[in-house]
Parts: structure tokens; sequence; C-alpha cells
């Protein structure tokens, strides 16, 4: 069996080295839950592409995005180091220190301060493979700091709509407002112009190794679709039959308990169709036998805060939570030569630098992907690996997330909570679901698994958020009345008006009916 093994490892690599080098085209979705798709189990959301991606694939079922948000599981991806290491650990922009206080949300700790742009001292992925002759673009977006700091800053040849924001700031359709992009005709849908643009940059690149990373706006918010394809989740919605009440209190703020989001449902097949424009250009062009394709997201589904759009249970939590609906993701890559099938290592967003490079038979960049692992001996079968994964978010999230640290050995999960040094243990094979606190009955382990962590936050020299001197629990509790007796009861208001034959969000659907053709 050995013996097998290291053939196929030596088959793998000499296959690279044969021919011309493998194409890589990168996707990443922004806020994409693990349960918005097909094939991880939504009935709702149609995602044929994505699904048949998946089909062929490498599924690590046990993938993890770096952060519960965006910017710092963005850094993480680019760079291959952990969010806490870079000291990149919340979304670009939020407020820290004693900046939070304006925010009116009345909380224990002041978040950590952070870094507000990718170092230019890092090496990114898109530079290792520039350095080595691959042709490099980047589309969609970036949140990784503004001028001096795009895409174009760090090893990209082609931008084409990154810049400083999270979101899309003129919308899903042209005009997008986008100093980084031209506009469309009055109407263009931005996923599928992103993905236009990136299956042009493939046909031009065509006879030189190409690093073409698609970073969609979708489905971050705000929510838009069409007229059309409202209508369609609108009728799923009602013939699976619309629940009476689409939210609970979690902790903090209202949760979305049902994927029944007619609006949501159409940006997420928009972006599936938007998928399909560069994997059919893939076809046409003869390079799809010899081009890797990873797909992924950023973090979790938004069931809480933001849009309220989608629910990612069973898992609990979403954006910006420390469960498992906050982290757990899509984690496909399709590569040449490699058979598909699901693997249940635990893997995390670092690890695509490394396994890229050695997929693509480039060399390592040992000092720089230190927080990633390559998987290409999972890949091949060589071996499992076997380790803990870490996460560190001194911060409140918009969606309800409180400040806290993670870690993951093997099924047992601790969450660290830095405003009273409270934890919760699960045991994850046993309680997917995280509503089982074992951390009182397990005190041994809890003990063991929080000295791993700590010793971790130490090493990666962590930021931490610290105790807010004037906070005042009688505000606090306030601002969590609010959210039960006001906020809670408009979200089922506008949940039933979106699900209404009345529903028309403004005028021309956000500007999908204004063509110029």
């Amino acid at each position: 069996m050995i013996f097998f093994r290291l053939v196929l490892l030596l088959f793998v690599v000499s296959t690279v080295q044969a021919q011309q080098r493998p194409n890589v085209v990168f996707i990443l979705a922004d806020d994409l839950g693990y349960h918005d798709l097909g094939y991880t189990g939504s009935d709702y959301y149609e995602t044929p592409n994505i699904d048949a991606l998946a089909s062929r694939s490498l599924n690590f079922i046990n993938g993890y995005a770096a952060s519960r948000v965006c910017s710092p599981s963005r850094a993480a991806l680019m760079t291959g180091k952990s969010p806490a290491r870079l000291h990149i650990t919340d979304w670009i922009g939020a407020k820290s220190g004693t900046d939070w206080r304006t925010v009116g949300r009345e909380n224990k700790l002041l978040p950590a301060t952070y870094i507000h742009n990718l170092p230019q001292e890092e090496t990114t992925m898109a530079e290792a493979f520039k350095a080595e002759g691959y042709r490099t673009f980047f589309a969609g977006k970036w949140h990784l700091g503004g001028e001096g700091s795009y895409p174009e800053d760090h090893g990209f040849d082609v931008n084409v709509g990154g810049y400083h924001a999270g979101s899309p700031f003129g919308g899903y359709f042209s005009p997008y407002d986008n100093p980084k992009m031209k506009d469309g005709t009055n109407g263009e849908n931005l996923s599928i112009r992103l993905a236009t643009e990136t299956a042009d940059f493939i046909s031009e690149s065509k006879e030189k190794p190409f690093f073409a990373f698609l970073s969609f706006y979708a489905v971050h918010g705000p929510i838009q679709t069409t007229e059309e394809k409202w209508e369609k989740y609108q009728n799923k919605a009602k013939k699976a039959g619309i629940a009476e009440s689409g939210f609970e209190m979690e902790r903090v703020l209202p949760i979305r308990q049902h994927q029944d989001n007619p609006v949501y449902g159409g940006l997420v097949e928009t972006m599936d169709d938007a998928v399909g424009i560069v994997m059919k250009r893939l076809e046409e062009l003869g390079l799809a036998e010899n081009t890797i394709v990873v797909f992924t997201s950023d973090n979790g589904g938004v069931a809480s805060g933001d849009a309220f759009s989608t629910s990612n249970a069973p898992l609990r939590g979403g954006k910006g939570y420390q469960w498992e609906g906050g982290i757990k993701e899509p984690f496909l890559i399709a590569a040449p030569g490699i058979a598909p099938r699901k693997i249940s290592d635990r893997v995390i967003g670092m690890d695509f630098y490394p396994t890229l490079l050695d997929l693509a038979g480039l060399s390592a960049q040992s000092s720089q992907h230190v927080d990633g692992v390559s998987l290409l001996p999972i890949i091949t079968g060589e071996k499992e690996i076997n380790r803990d994964l870490f996460w560190h978010y001194p911060h409140y999230g918009n969606q309800g997330g409180e400040p806290s640290s993670v870690i993951r050995e093997g099924d047992w999960k601790l969450i660290h909570y830095w405003e009273d040094e409270r934890n919760e243990l699960y045991n994850l094979a046993n309680d997917p679901e995280e509503r089982n606190d074992l951390s009182q009955k397990q005190s041994k382990k809890t003990r063991l698994l929080l000295a791993k962590l700590k010793s971790w936050l130490d090493e990666s020299k962590a930021e931490y958020a610290a105790q807010d001197p004037i906070f005042n629990q009688e505000k606090h509790n306030a601002v969590l009345e609010k959210n039960r007796k006001v906020l809670l009861p408009r979200l089922e208001e506008e949940r039933r008006r979106m699900l209404s034959e009345e529903y028309k969000p403004n005028a021309d659907w956000w500007g999908s009916h204004a063509t110029d053709d």
C-alpha cells in the first residue's frame, strides 16, 4: 500500500512536469453558507453549475474559512497566514478601541485594534504564481486595503472591480459605482459581468499558464435579484409551505430559521449562472483538463445581522458567529488527474496557498504560508493530516458574534469567550449543532484545550479586546430588549412582505429592468 501511494504521488508530480503547467481558477463567493448549495443539501437554492463542479472535485467536507468575517479570511487565503498572526482580525473598516462606543452596542469590551491593509512584505499567492511565469488576474471583491494596497499592488497583472469596498456600492446591476470597473449596459448584472471578464481573460491567456481569481461580491448584501427570479423562489417557498414565523432570538440578535428568502435565492442562482460561464469557457477552449479549479466562501451565510439573508441550519449561527455556521464552508478542488471524492480531514483556508503550489509543481514558500499545509498528501492518499485548527476574533460581529477564540482538536471544539473567560466545549461528532455544552462535564478536556489555544495565541502574538471601563449593564440590556421587541417583529414583517404577491422593492427592481438594448 505504501509503495502504491508513493507511485501515485510521483505520478502526479511527473504529470505536472511533463505537460504545460496547469492553470488555476480560484472562485471565491462572499458570505455563502455551507448549506446554500444543492450539493450540500439545500432544497431551496438552485446551483447546478457549482453542483456539477462538486461532482468532479475533491470535496473537503470539514473545510473551514480562516475567520467568521471577510477581510481576515481573505488575507489568510492570500498569504497562508492566520488572521491572528497577520493582525487582520476584523473586516477592514470596522471600528475598534474606544471608537466602538459610537456604534451604540453598549458592550463590555473594546474590540482589539487591527491592521487595515494587506502588508506589502507578505508574498501573496498571486505573487508566487507570477514569479513562476503565470499571468495573474483578479475580478470582484478585494476588501484588503485602499490606495496602495489594491490587487495590482499585490501581484495581480489585471484588476477588474477590486478596491477597498466590502459590498457593491452601486448594487448588483449597472451602473456599479465602482472606480475599478467600467459600467456596463444599464441593468447588466454584476456577477455575470465579473464572470465574463474572467472568461475573456482566460481566452486571452490560453497560450500561457494563468492564475485567475474570481472573487464575487455575491452573495453579500444588499441582496438584489430580478423580478423573474424572485417570482420563481417565491413560488418555491409557497409550494414547500411557508412557516408562520421566520426568526428566533439568538443571544444578541434575531436569526433566520428557514431558507425561504426569494430575493436571496435569485442572488445565489445568478452567482451559479456566473460560475457556469467560466466553466463553459474552459471547456470550449479545451483547457478544462489542464486547469485546477477551486471553489469556496470567505465565511458563513448571513443568518443574522446585515441582510438576515439565509439559514445555515442545522449548523448553529452564521457569518460573524463562533459556531460552525460562521466558519464551515464549501471547500472544493478540481485538479487534473485527480479523481473526485469526499475527504473528511480537517482543512482551512490557509491550506489553499501551499496546496496550489504543490499541484502546479511550483516551489513551496515555506516562510510565507506558515499556518497552511499542503493537502497533496491527503489528495494522493499518502497520509492523513492530523492537526489542530485555531481561530481568533477579538471583536463583536455585526451579526451577534462575541469576542472569542476557538480550537478544534479532532471532534472536540472549544470556544473561549473573552468577556468573562467562560468556555463552551462541544463534540461535533455527536453534536454538530453545538447545543450540548460539555465544558463542565469534561473539565479536564476543557483545561487541556484551553492551554493549547492560549499557547497558540501567544505564539501568534495575538491582539486582544480590552475591558471598557464605562460599560453600563443597564444600557446593554436596553439594546437587547430593543432587538427582541422592535427588530424581531420588523424582520418578520419584512419576510412576509418579500413573500407576498404585492412585493415591489422599488420602481425598476434595483435597475435590473433598465437596459439599453
